[in-house]
């Protein structure tokens, strides 16, 4: 159900609303637990992934930005799942190479638990913004009446 009009709510949508709930309780329970900026190797995890303050701030920014938007409508939610999806892909092939306590480059402590994780997310969201091309009609109207 769509949060405004009672209609069916796209995949786009719902998954953006999960994801983007997800990543910003990620980076706010991550943050409780590190939340110095500057320090790039913590030693901190949140259940098996490594955290910093940085790797928070990402993880807030995501998820506010799926949120909203999911908020904005069906063309968003879409536009949206696809970016942060293929941004997660490159950050999970990226961290293949960087993902350990030795290299300078880990600015985020990304560890192999990480990489997974960004895999599946770039999965999820590629595979739904790629796969619904329709939308329904609450969408629909909700997108016409946010342009205008």
């Amino acid at each position: 159900m769509s949060p405004n009009d009672g209609g069916p709510m796209s995949r786009n949508r719902l998954v953006a609303y999960v994801f983007g709930g997800g990543y910003l309780l990620i980076g706010v329970v991550g943050y409780l637990i590190v939340s110095d900026l500057l320090v790039t190797d913590t030693d901190k995890r949140l259940l098996l992934f490594e955290i910093n303050g940085l790797h928070n701030v990402v993880h807030l920014l995501v998820g506010l930005a799926l949120l909203g938007a999911a908020r904005a409508g069906y063309r968003a939610a879409r536009s949206m799942n696809l970016t942060v999806g293929a941004t997660y892909l490159l950050i999970a092939v990226i961290g293949l190479f960087i993902a350990n306590d030795n290299n300078d480059a880990n600015i985020l402590s990304l560890n192999g638990w990480d990489n997974v994780l960004h895999f599946a997310t770039a999965a999820i969201l590629l595979g739904v913004g790629r796969t619904e091309k329709d939308y329904v009609e609450g969408d629909r109207e909700r997108d016409s009446t946010s342009i205008a």
